[in-house]
């Protein structure tokens, strides 16, 4: 091991090879379900240092496991006597092309710096979700992470042209382009993309830009059921000709969650059993989107669909209502003892499981508790829930259970959050065996000696 990392820090400098206690804080995954000691930890600053570490990794047999933001739920940055490969000082903007719509960042970019340099042009990268300001390029790609917006612009993928991949062996795949259409064979940028650093490390990427909004209508609804939401969705889509940015749901236990342990964010209404964040955009001066949403919800009063609506009139009230929204995993992850899971549905099937599933829970563990919060929009819920007692076991269950439930309804397992450690057993019960297979057959044919993010996403 020595000889290893004598020959790290010839190559990237003393300074960033990182061991013993120098790398103790890399050695736990953001929840605390999981924790390790790595054999080092690397922060290489350039794409060519990325790809000496690892034609050294490919070399020796080495362990390799990618971080960024390290803001993951389900333990894909778990690196028991592994190298961890920190993607922090690739923090560059190689390029911005407003005229293009372009930019290419590198991994290590924190996604709340890109939205602030996409702004300096009057542009927007419209990915967004609780972790902004830690969560990374090579992160949100690697996951392909979907957020709050999802909607409108799709999830970290649909916003991504092209990539720079450096290989297990260290070869580095060039595939940075800035097409919107290329059919030269097949598309290796969607194959690296949600692959968990398994198949290869991102270093950059180019990613689509979009016309800022100018002007936002944002809203609090409290109606009294999913149904009735989902018809809401429909026609808010329909009368703004599909501007809605996000339409995010917070049941009236996660309200009463929410007042208990930030007051100062209660529901500004008697909490509905169901509460929507509804907020529409316009990239048009002139357009008025908080009138706009004045006349669709008013109609929808009168018709009985809405219980309460509060419209927010100023940027600091928008502000507050999404950090209604966005406090969602700090009061979520208040204890050790939960069981987190990320499933999601076609629209119409959510009420369904969210039913099913609290009947099942009572038989499981009656007196445990569930917290659910979901991108409505794009049928994503967010299921947690807290056992009455610290067991392992009892966990296992409650998450297959989970996992059933939501595939017996046309469902995922994984919607946002990817698979890591935690999901592997579901995804050997319930992923196609065929296409395990496939995964199973790449994974050897681009990493033969198992050496990327080993025992992640594959079971």
């Amino acid at each position: 091991m020595n000889d290893l990392l004598a020959r790290l820090r010839d190559l990237i400098g003393p300074a960033h090879v990182l061991s013993g206690a120098d790398a103790a804080a890399y050695g736990r995954e953001w929840t605390g379900h999981y924790h390790w000691t790595p054999l080092a930890v690397l922060r290489p600053a350039t794409a060519a240092e990325v790809s000496a570490i690892l034609r050294l990794a490919h070399e020796t047999g080495t362990p390799v496991v990618p971080v960024g933001g390290n803001t993951g739920l389900n333990g894909g940055t778990f690196a028991e006597g592994a190298l961890m490969l920190s993607l922090a000082r690739l923090n560059r903007v190689r390029d911005i092309n407003p005229s293009a719509r372009t930019v290419v960042a590198e991994a290590g970019v924190v996604l709340e710096a890109l939205h602030g340099i996409a702004a300096e042009h009057g542009l927007a990268f419209p990915l967004t979700f609780g972790a902004k300001g830690s969560a990374m390029v090579g992160g949100f790609l690697s996951t392909n992470a979907g957020g709050s917006n999802v909607i409108r612009y799709g999830s970290a993928r649909a916003l991504c042209l092209g990539l720079e991949v450096v290989l297990a062996d260290g070869r580095v795949l060039n595939l940075l382009t800035q097409l919107h259409k290329d059919n030269t064979g097949y598309d290796l940028r969607d194959l690296i993309i949600g692959a968990e650093g398994t198949l290869g490390i991102i270093t950059a990427a180019v990613l689509r830009l979009l016309p800022a909004p100018v002007a936002y209508g944002t809203a609090l609804l409290g109606v009294e059921s999913l149904g009735v939401a989902l018809d809401l969705l429909n026609r808010v889509q329909a009368a703004t000709g599909g501007a809605v940015e996000a339409f995010e749901y917070m049941p009236a236990h996660y309200m009463a969650r929410l007042a208990r342990l930030r007051p100062e964010l209660a529901c500004l209404f008697p909490p509905q059993p169901v509460n929507i964040l509804l907020e529409i955009a316009t990239t048009r001066t002139g357009d008025d989107p908080s009138a706009l949403l004045e006349e669709v919800l008013g109609a929808a009063l009168e018709a009985g669909q809405v219980a309460e609506a509060v419209i927010a009139t100023s940027e600091a009230q928008r502000r507050k209502l999404w950090q209604m929204r966005e406090s969602a995993a700090e009061i979520t992850f208040t204890t050790p003892d939960l069981v987190d899971c990320d499933v999601a549905f076609p629209l119409d099937r959510l009420e369904a499981f969210l039913h099913r599933m609290t009947a099942r829970l009572a038989t499981i563990d009656p007196g445990a508790e569930e917290l659910v919060i979901a991108h409505l929009g794009d049928g994503n819920i967010h299921y947690t829930a807290y056992p009455t007692r610290t067991d392992p076991a009892l966990n296992d269950t409650i998450r297959a259970a989970v996992a059933e439930e939501a595939v017996a309804l046309g469902g995922t397992f994984s919607a946002e959050h990817g698979v890591g450690l935690s999901k592997r057993a579901t995804m050997a019960a319930h992923k196609d065996p065929v296409a395990l297979d496939v995964m199973r057959a790449i994974k050897a044919a681009l990493d033969p000696k198992g050496i990327l993010n080993p025992g992640k996403t594959i079971p």
